[in-house]
């Protein structure tokens, strides 16, 4: 897998990504196709949902992205928690594209063998904020993936983030900044909603 390091010198990059080269994050290292990001009318849809999500959440949380992959959105996310991972198989069997951003450096990265179809469809698009010396996920790196995966996204779906967690901080914090944010309608999403989700 062939990786690119971006940074504010490199001329022609989308423009998603340009504004996001920041002292934050000053290179995103991308594998893939960048065209993915071009298109300044497509919606990107940011994934989130916490470790822990109650089981009568799940299948409506299913619903929804395959609602999403069926209207050929793109989504982005870490892909990290559990319910991340089952919703990701949901979108590798659409053709619509898929950004991954791992919480870790790509640069010796191998693709997993779901994976290498769409890549090679160039539906698929692996971003990583890390350089080279980040080779294993902590939870600080998770953390700042996730800053950046709703930096990137225009809206987020939410499937579950309890009061209190990252997963719930970022979603409040993107409520602040104006960015639609969706969820399930459940009790056990009372807290986000009363955040702004809708």
């Amino acid at each position: 897998m062939q990786c690119r390091t971006i940074t504010k010198k490199d001329k022609q990059i989308p423009a998603r990504l340009e504004q996001l080269l920041t002292k934050d994050f000053p290179e995103i290292t991308a594998a893939g196709n960048l065209d993915i990001l071009a298109d300044n009318k497509q919606i990107i849809t940011g994934l989130f949902c916490s470790r822990n999500c109650p089981g009568n959440l799940i299948l409506p949380a299913f619903d929804h992205v395959t609602a999403l992959r069926d209207a050929g959105k793109t989504v982005i996310s870490g892909f990290h928690s559990e319910m991340e991972q089952e919703c990701l198989k949901i979108l590798l069997r659409g053709t619509q594209p898929v950004i991954i951003c791992p919480a870790r450096a790509i640069h010796n990265m191998r693709l997993s063998a779901d994976w290498k179809i769409p890549f090679a469809e160039k539906r698929l698009l692996i971003l990583s904020p890390f350089g080279k010396h980040h080779k294993r996920v902590t939870a600080k790196l998770a953390e700042q993936r996730n800053r950046f995966v709703a930096a990137l996204a225009d809206e987020l779906f939410v499937a579950h983030a309890r009061s209190g967690t990252g997963t719930f901080n970022i979603a409040a914090n993107a409520v602040k900044t104006g960015k639609k944010i969706v969820t399930i309608r459940d009790t056990n999403n009372q807290a986000l909603i009363e955040a702004g989700a809708v």
